[in-house]
């Protein structure tokens, strides 16, 4: 899919892909790639659907906020959403946006990261931070983690202790780890009432299989 993904994908605001999707992600990392673009887009839609808010400048901040890419594991991660706002700004004033929209998206991107840790202020911001973890979770947020273990080379869980009983969390090593870490912290997190109502199914999506996997092993 994510090789023949076209702007059409993204309607009502395929006009706008067809210019920001060249830009829309530099990286050979399939947990973020044009398919997760496409799946936040869909999140966002929806709950753009039941809060309301600036459709293009969602969509814009959507389709460009892993422009800038930046490995899980490295020292730059903190800052990967500054950099892909900098360079949406650039992009999008090159297009001939006014100075107030690009603010916009750059505010939606800048704090629609976790490991950045600002709160978004913007109905826009909101819903983009709310789509994009959306993604986390679930049976997708399930199959992103473990590629992104495996593309680290990290192990799947401690054979010695893999609840954690008795040793800290350590979601470098240990896949499994990233379950109680992060996955299952996020649901708390959601800024919005139509993004709490999705994340809920996910969260429990999430509860089940850890307990499906605990009970196997």
């Amino acid at each position: 899919m994510a090789e023949t993904l076209t702007a059409t994908a993204f309607a009502p605001f395929d006009a706008l892909a067809v210019h920001l999707l060249p830009h829309a992600t530099d990286s050979d990392d399939g947990s973020h790639d044009i398919a997760h673009i496409h799946r936040v887009f869909r999140n966002a839609m929806r709950i753009h659907a039941g809060e309301g808010s600036d459709g293009e400048v969602l969509a814009a901040a959507v389709l460009l906020h892993d422009c800038v890419a930046v490995e899980k594991n490295s020292p730059l991660r903190s800052q990967a959403s500054r950099l892909a706002a900098d360079k949406a700004s650039g992009i999008l004033a090159g297009l001939g946006w006014d100075a107030a929209r690009i603010a916009a998206v750059a505010h939606a991107i800048l704090t629609h990261s976790f490991s950045a840790n600002i709160a978004p202020e913007s109905i826009e911001a909101k819903i983009l931070q709310d789509a994009d973890r959306l993604d986390a979770i679930g049976m997708v947020g399930v199959a992103r983690c473990f590629y992104i273990a495996g593309r680290m080379g990290s192990g799947l869980y401690d054979p010695t202790d893999p609840e954690a009983k008795n040793r800290p969390l350590d979601d470098r090593r240990f896949a499994i780890d990233h379950f109680p870490a992060k996955l299952l912290t996020l649901s708390d997190g959601f800024q919005t009432a139509t993004g709490r109502g999705l994340a809920t199914e996910r969260h429990e999506r999430l509860n089940l299989f850890l307990s499906l996997f605990h009970n196997e092993i």
